[in-house]
């Protein structure tokens, strides 16, 4: 046998190993592909999805079909979403609106923010409370005490004064305590720019500011 046609033993088992690396790092690289476009898929579908909430919200709330109340009074008790939308977020300091689903499911934080069910509407005494992913409010890390915030319902409009920011860990229920003045207080995963990595909750409290508003 000709020694200058035949590789050393070694000389194999390390191109075989090269080999086997070169397929599993191919193999890995096509499953993240694949992971990717299926994660841009849903990301479009569920901003798809808010948009057709956003626009179904509009022909609800700018028609101003139904009148404001009047002061001292509040929504019913048994308010309910209509057409999947509990009631609508504007934030003016930089241009924010969106149509709110009722529940915190990770179906509906998908597409958009979502009211905690277990806490009263816009209007009604207590705290709302709303939460989205930080994918959505990427910009409301910019909200200091004294910053806007409207929630908009088919009664009329409520106004919030943003009076405090706390950054809580994810089981820390105190931010939603329904003690105190009549108030919303808006979640979302910490830090804002980490997505789904994120560890901590940022919680933004705001404080109602009077009668509501068309």
């Amino acid at each position: 046998m000709n020694s200058t046609t035949v590789l050393p033993t070694r000389g194999r088992r390390r191109q075989r190993r090269l080999g086997a690396r070169r397929l599993l790092g191919l193999a890995l690289l096509l499953a993240g592909l694949i992971l990717l476009g299926l994660a841009g898929g849903e990301y479009l579908q569920a901003a798809n999805e808010q948009r057709q909430l956003d626009t179904r919200w509009s022909q609800i709330h700018d028609t101003g079909v139904t009148p404001p109340l009047p002061a001292g009074q509040v929504p019913p008790a048994n308010a309910r979403a209509q057409d999947g939308i509990a009631f609508a977020i504007r934030v003016p300091k930089f241009g924010y609106r969106a149509a709110i689903a009722e529940g915190v499911s990770l179906k509906v934080l998908a597409a958009g923010p979502g009211h905690y069910p277990t806490t009263p509407w816009p209007g009604q005494h207590g705290n709302v409370g709303v939460a989205a992913h930080n994918v959505y409010w990427i910009k409301f890390g910019d909200l200091q005490p004294g910053d806007e915030v409207i929630l908009e319902t088919r009664w009329g409009d409520y106004h919030y004064k943003v009076t405090e920011r706390q950054i809580v860990q994810p089981n820390d229920t105190r931010p939603l305590a329904q003690t105190g003045p009549d108030r919303t207080t808006l979640t979302t995963c910490w830090p804002l720019w980490a997505g789904s990595l994120a560890q901590q909750r940022l919680a933004i409290t705001a404080v109602q500011t009077g009668a509501p508003q068309r």
